[in-house]
């Protein structure tokens, strides 16, 4: 089961309409008319935004890690662009970013290792980049974005959508530790997002963000180290995710959200035991 957040602003036969009735007479008052795409002139007819009521799922299949999945977040959106002149061309598409980030996994009184943002966590930046790390500034470069090279002579009508889960392993005996007994004992994860819709001109760099998302994902599970593998862990807290929340304001786009580095590439893994210095296990990339 899947609840949607939709948002409706025009039917797609009245958005289309309008266009072409735009695009046929809008050059009446004069003979050197240059279009240019403007906020005002991108329809957006429908937003989506939801995460899968379903619960998060634990694998115990592994004598070295527990692994977890989480339902999906899911966002799409129709769009109507008008007509795109010569020499221009236009992306659009979802960019996506993190905002906040604790990520523990508890070993008993010994300590925890924990996945972090050291620029975001230090209050140094708003965000930081969530996109798949080749496609920047955008989430991905399957469904999730459409480019549009001029010069069209009608409106483009078009669909964009993405997905996102966790599917992480954690290991079940301390990660500094040549010992591979059992000892994980509890994982904490909560994690927030913005996502936003956008048109960017790939010539100017010019941007139109015509919708915002906010989204987060948490993710409690008990753990006994000493029961048999396969009866260990179990999920705690609430069984479903809050929904996504789409926003009727556009907030604006962090230059750290656009570039080098994302997520994965710049969070690190710790070591913070009960006593003692801390430790850094993975450095960033």
């Amino acid at each position: 089961m899947c609840i949607l957040v939709r948002y409706h602003l025009l039917p797609p036969s009245l958005v289309l309409l309008t266009l072409l009735l735009a695009s046929t007479m809008g050059c009446i008052q004069s003979i050197a008319c240059k279009p240019r795409i403007r906020r005002d002139n991108i329809v957006v007819y429908e937003v989506s935004a939801s995460i899968d009521q379903c619960p998060t799922v634990i694998e115990e299949n592994s004598p070295i890690v527990l692994r977890y999945k989480t339902p999906y977040f899911r966002a799409s959106a129709g769009i109507v662009m008008p007509p795109v002149p010569r020499n221009e061309t236009w992306v659009v598409g979802w960019i996506q970013a993190c905002t906040q980030m604790e990520f523990y996994n508890t070993y008993g009184d010994i300590g925890m290792s924990s996945w972090e943002l050291p620029e975001l966590r230090e209050g140094r930046v708003k965000a930081i980049s969530d996109s798949d790390g080749v496609s920047y500034p955008w989430y991905g470069n399957t469904t999730e974005t459409v480019t549009l090279t001029g010069p069209t002579s009608k409106p483009s009508r078009l669909t964009v959508s993405m997905n996102d889960n966790f599917y992480p392993s954690v290991t079940w005996a301390v990660p500094i530790s040549n010992s591979n007994t059992p000892m994980l004992s509890c994982i904490t994860r909560d994690q927030s997002f913005i996502t936003w819709l956008v048109a960017i001109n790939s010539v100017t760099k010019e941007r139109i963000v015509l919708q915002t998302v906010r989204w987060r994902m948490r993710v409690d599970i008990a753990v006994d180290p000493d029961m048999p593998l396969g009866s260990r862990a179990s999920l705690v807290g609430r069984p479903h995710q809050e929904q996504p929340h789409i926003l009727n304001y556009q907030e604006p786009i962090p230059p750290n959200a656009l570039g080098r580095p994302n997520a994965n590439d710049a969070q690190v893994l710790m070591w913070r035991p009960r006593r003692g210095a801390p430790l850094v296990v993975i450095p960033p990339k």
